[in-house]
């Protein structure tokens, strides 16, 4: 899978959860409205979407049997080596490359040196999901 891989989906079948592809943001949709259709019109979705890199909500509004970009994931494990502030070094399970990270606000009390987290690739970016062993 090369960086910035991603699938499409039909903007219909999204829930909130899903993740998505907005302006070459990858987004974790908030919230989805279908309006019905007109007599010959198709139903509108209206898409409400968090960055999930930079927490800008954007919203938008397509046709449900369009599709959308969604972010290809991949989840890993990593061993966090050290923290410093709110970045943390960790270390991949399967590649032992080191790389620092930030450690999301719910995460922080959790997160401490030697244990493991799940942390997600998606578009060339690396997000830290889960602290699974202090």
């Amino acid at each position: 899978m090369g960086e910035g891989d991603t699938k499409p989906a039909s903007v219909g079948g999204l829930q909130k959860g899903n993740y998505v592809v907005i302006d070459g943001i990858a987004c974790k949709v908030t919230d989805t409205q279908t309006s019905r259709p007109g007599k010959h019109g198709h139903a509108k979705v209206r898409l409400t979407a968090v960055g999930l890199l930079d927490d800008k909500k954007r919203v938008i509004v397509m046709p449900g049997h369009d599709s959308i970009p969604t972010p290809i994931v991949e989840k890993k494990n990593a061993q966090v080596l050290s923290i410093n502030g709110a970045t943390a070094n960790i270390m991949d399970s399967e590649t032992y490359e080191t790389f620092d990270m930030e450690i999301p606000e719910e995460l922080r009390s959790e997160c401490v040196e030697g244990c493991t987290v799940v942390y997600w690739v998606m578009m060339g970016s690396r997000v830290m999901k889960q602290v699974k062993t202090a």
